[in-house]
C-alpha cells in the first residue's frame, strides 16, 4: 500500500480485499482476519481510487484453491507447522457483500466528511446509489464511526434520531425523522419481537422533535400510560407521563379509564358522523350482502348523509298492521314501511337493520341530542391542528368491530380537514398544514386486500402525503396488507419474522431482496432490526435501543424528564 493510500486508511484496519463481483452479483472479498470477527450484516467499505463504496455483508462463503485441501483435515498426515501454513495458503473465507452506495473523495484529505473537503466541495451530492465497481485488491474495512456518520447522519443534528447500533462496533446509527415522516412507513416484527417498543422509541422521537402532530390509534392502552412489561414484569413508561403537556390521551367511551387513570377527554361519536362508507368499510365483520349499498344509497335519498344513521336506527322490523281487507301489511315507522315506498328489496332492508344492531347498540355511538361538549370528533381534530399529539385508547372497546368502524371514520374525517387546509393554503395563501402522522396498529385489519379500497387509510399511503399526511403502520403480519399499500412504504423497519410470505412483503420492491431475504430470515428474536426503503441511505442491520431510562435519559433534559410531583417540589409548592 502507498503512503496515500495509508493515509486514507488510517484509523480503518483492513478485513480483506476484493477478489470479484459486479453490481449484479454482489461484491467478493477475500476475508484476511478470522472469519468470527465478521458477520452477515456488517456494515463494510471499499476504498478505491478516488472513491468509497459503502454496502453490508450478506453472506460468508468457505473457498479453497483445491478442494482436496478443504475436503480432507491436514493435521493427520502433516506436522501442525506444516498444517496451519497449508491453511493459511490454501482455505480462506470470502466476504459477499452487498453494494449500496459511493461517496467521491479525494486524496489531499483523509476522509470526505472532513470540514475541510466540505468546504472545498461545496457542491458535493453526497452519498450517491453505486454505479460501477471498486478495482479488484481494493482494501475493505468494517465501518467506522466516521463512516456510519457519513452515511446515516450525527447524532443529535437536525431530525438525526438513533435508532440503534452497528452490531460489530458499537456505532450510533441515526434515521432522519425530517425525512421519515415524509412518506408512510412501517414496522414490522412477529409476536415477541420488541415492535411495539420499538414503536415507542419512534413516536418518543417525534414528540421530541416537534414538527409534526402525531395521532395513535392505541388499540390494546399500551402507548398512553406507564405500563408494567408482560414479558419481565418491569415498569414500562408510557408517553403521556414523559410528555405531559404535549401528549393527550383521549379515551373511547364516556366515563371510560384507561388501567385505572383518566383521559385528558373522552370521545363518542355522534350519528350524525357516520356515513354510508363507514358501513360498507365493515361488510366482512357485519358480513354484509353485496346489496347494502343500493339500501344504503335509497337511506341518504330519503334522510339526507346526516339523519339516515338515527332515522333507519328508529324504524321496527316486524311492525305489521291490518288493512281495510284484514290482510297484515307493514306499518308506518317499520322498515319495511320505508322499503316499499322507497322501492327498496324489503328483505336486503330488513337484514341490513338487523346486522346493524351491532352499531346502533354501540354505547359510544350517540344521537346528536344527547351531545356532550368537547366528546366529538372535531376536538381531536382541532388538537392535532394545533400541534398536540394524541393517543386514542380504545379502553374496553376493543373489538375489531370498535377499531375499524373509529380509526376508519376519525382517519376520514382528517382526510378531509387536511385537503381542506392544504388547498386553502397553496390557492389562497392559509395557514400551512401541520404534518400529521397516523400511528395504526393491526394495520392488517384495515389494510387487507379487501378493506384496503374501501378504507381512507389506502387513500392516506397513496395520496394523502401532497396533504402533509402519512402513516406509520405497526404489524406482526405485513403478507397480509395490501401489495399496493406496502409498495407506498417509504421506510421499513423489520424485527424478527418467521413466515416466508411476511419476510417477502417487507422486502418487496426493494433493490437487493434477494441477497437481504436470509439476513431478515435469521434475525435475532430481540433486539435486531433491518432499515430499510427510502428514508434510510442504504439497508443496514443494527441493534436497536433499548426502551429504558437511560434512553429517555438522552431523549429528554434531565428537568422535562422529572415527575410532576418533583416538578413541583423544584419550584417551592
Amino acid at each position: 500500500m502507498d503512503n496515500n493510500q495509508a493515509e486514507i486508511n488510517k484509523g480503518n484496519t483492513s478485513i480483506g480485499f476484493v477478489v470479484g463481483g459486479g453490481l449484479k452479483d454482489n461484491l467478493f472479498v477475500r476475508l484476511t482476519v478470522p472469519a468470527e470477527e465478521v458477520q452477515e450484516g456488517g456494515f463494510v467499505v471499499i476504498k478505491s481510487s478516488d472513491w468509497k463504496f459503502y454496502g453490508i455483508v450478506v453472506d460468508l462463503q468457505l473457498g479453497a484453491t483445491d478442494p482436496r485441501y478443504a475436503e480432507n483435515r491436514g493435521d493427520s498426515r502433516f506436522s501442525p507447522a506444516v498444517s496451519r501454513l497449508l491453511a493459511q495458503q490454501t482455505l480462506y473465507t470470502n466476504l459477499v457483500v452487498l453494494p449500496s452506495l459511493m461517496i467521491e473523495s479525494f486524496p489531499e484529505f483523509s476522509d470526505p466528511d472532513y470540514p475541510e473537503w466540505r468546504e472545498a466541495h461545496p457542491e458535493d451530492p453526497g452519498p450517491m446509489p453505486i454505479k460501477t465497481v471498486p478495482a479488484h485488491h481494493s482494501d475493505a474495512w468494517l465501518a467506522s464511526a466516521n463512516d456510519v456518520a457519513a452515511i446515516f447522519g450525527e447524532p443529535g443534528v437536525g431530525g438525526n434520531f438513533v435508532i440503534g447500533r452497528t452490531r460489530e462496533q458499537d456505532h450510533p446509527v441515526c434515521i432522519d425523522l425530517d425525512s421519515f415522516v415524509k412518506r408512510s412507513a412501517g414496522i414490522f416484527g412477529a409476536t415477541g419481537s420488541g415492535k411495539s417498543f420499538l414503536t415507542r422509541m419512534v413516536l418518543a422521537g417525534l414528540i421530541q422533535r416537534n414538527k409534526v402532530a402525531v395521532l395513535v390509534y392505541d388499540m390494546h392502552n399500551e402507548y398512553g400510560f406507564d405500563d408494567t412489561s408482560s414479558d419481565t414484569g418491569k415498569p414500562v413508561a408510557g408517553l403521556k407521563g414523559k410528555f405531559q403537556s404535549k401528549v393527550r390521551v383521549v379515551a373511547l367511551g364516556r366515563n371510560s379509564t384507561i388501567r385505572d387513570h383518566t383521559p385528558d377527554f373522552h370521545l363518542e361519536l355522534h350519528e350524525s358522523d357516520i356515513q354510508p362508507e363507514d358501513i360498507e368499510m365493515l361488510t366482512r365483520e357485519l358480513n354484509l350482502r353485496e346489496t347494502t349499498p343500493t339500501t344504503l344509497d335509497a337511506l341518504v335519498h330519503s334522510f339526507g348523509h346526516e339523519n339516515w344513521f338515527h332515522e333507519f336506527k328508529a324504524l321496527k322490523v316486524g311492525l305489521v298492521i291490518e288493512n281495510e281487507d284484514g290482510k297484515k301489511v307493514p306499518a308506518p315507522g317499520s322498515v319495511a314501511y320505508w322499503a316499499n315506498a322507497e322501492g327498496v328489496n324489503i328483505a336486503a332492508a330488513e337484514g341490513l337493520h338487523q346486522k346493524l344492531n351491532r352499531v346502533f347498540n354501540l354505547p359510544y355511538v350517540i344521537p346528536d341530542a344527547n351531545a356532550v361538549p368537547g366528546t366529538n370528533l372535531s376536538e381531536v381534530i382541532k388538537a392535532l391542528q394545533n400541534g398536540q399529539h394524541i393517543i386514542l385508547s380504545f379502553g374496553e372497546y376493543e373489538r375489531d368491530l370498535d377499531y375499524l368502524l373509529v380509526s376508519n371514520l376519525l382517519t376520514r374525517k382528517i382526510r378531509e380537514a387536511w385537503e381542506k387546509t392544504t388547498n386553502d393554503f397553496r390557492s389562497h395563501g392559509g395557514k400551512e398544514p401541520r404534518p400529521l402522522v397516523i400511528a395504526v396498529e393491526e394495520a392488517h385489519k384495515l389494510l387487507n386486500r379487501e378493506m384496503a379500497a374501501q378504507t381512507s387509510f389506502s387513500t392516506i399511503a397513496r395520496e394523502m402525503r401532497k396533504y402533509y399526511v402519512t402513516l406509520l403502520i405497526i404489524d406482526q403480519r405485513p403478507s397480509q396488507i395490501y401489495d399496493e399499500v406496502m409498495s407506498q412504504l417509504g421506510t421499513r423497519i423489520s424485527g424478527s419474522l418467521g413466515d416466508e410470505n411476511d419476510i417477502a412483503a417487507v422486502l418487496s420492491g426493494l433493490a437487493g431482496r434477494d441477497a437481504l431475504r436470509t439476513m431478515l430470515a435469521r434475525l435475532q428474536p430481540k433486539e435486531e432490526i433491518l432499515l430499510l426503503g427510502w428514508g434510510v441511505p442504504m439497508p443496514i442491520l443494527v441493534r436497536s435501543r433499548r426502551y429504558d431510562q437511560a434512553f429517555w435519559d438522552e431523549l429528554l433534559p434531565r428537568k422535562a424528564n422529572l415527575s410532576a410531583e418533583q416538578s413541583l417540589k423544584d419550584l417551592g409548592y
